[in-house]
């Protein structure tokens, strides 16, 4: 078995290093990839084979689940362009985007108390439309390194709205139980 460690994702996969990609080949070259080095075809290998088996398993793992989401392969895409989208230590947000977070974050508390489930659905469905829109305006951003400074506030958009689409699914979840 050829282990190159140093093939960043999309080279393992043998995609090119965008946002946009083909998920049909990324599915198909992670399958093939998988097949050739799962532990189990090294059963009777020696220890040392076996262990490059599991961190050669375990990378191609990583690397599919970092490039099989958008978010992920953004964020990904922008560490290998050097850019930090400081998700952790920068909360700047256009005034705009802020108003809007406070705005959602009350209705989606409101709605829970109220076990308002048509509330939690119109909710999640502008979210749903909103995430469209900066994927959208994500891309065009990393296209040829369009602007990668508005590509890391994207990024930082799109976790809060991953992270208040989990609010409304335990929303959802408290009202079922």
């Amino acid at each position: 078995m050829q282990v190159d460690f140093s093939k960043n994702h999309f080279e393992l996969f043998s995609l090119p290093q965008a946002f946009r990609i083909e998920m049909a080949h990324l599915d198909s070259a992670y399958r093939q990839l998988q097949a050739q080095v799962h532990p189990d075809r090294f059963a009777a290998a020696t220890g040392a084979e076996k262990r490059i088996s599991m961190q050669w398993a375990t990378r191609t793992n990583e690397a599919y689940q970092t490039l099989k989401r958008p978010l992920s392969r953004a964020r990904y895409l922008l560490s290998l362009r050097g850019i930090d989208t400081q998700e952790e230590t920068n909360t700047a947000m256009p005034a705009d985007f802020l108003m809007s977070q406070m705005e959602w974050r009350e209705a989606v508390a409101d709605a829970r108390c109220k076990r308002d489930a048509p509330t939690l659905e119109r909710l999640s469905s502008e979210l749903r439309d909103t995430e469209g829109d900066l994927l959208q305006q994500l891309e065009k951003y990393l296209a040829d390194n369009a602007d990668l400074a508005a590509a890391a506030v994207a990024v930082r958009k799109l976790r809060f709205i991953e992270k208040l689409g989990e609010e409304i699914a335990d929303a959802h979840d408290a009202m079922e139980s």
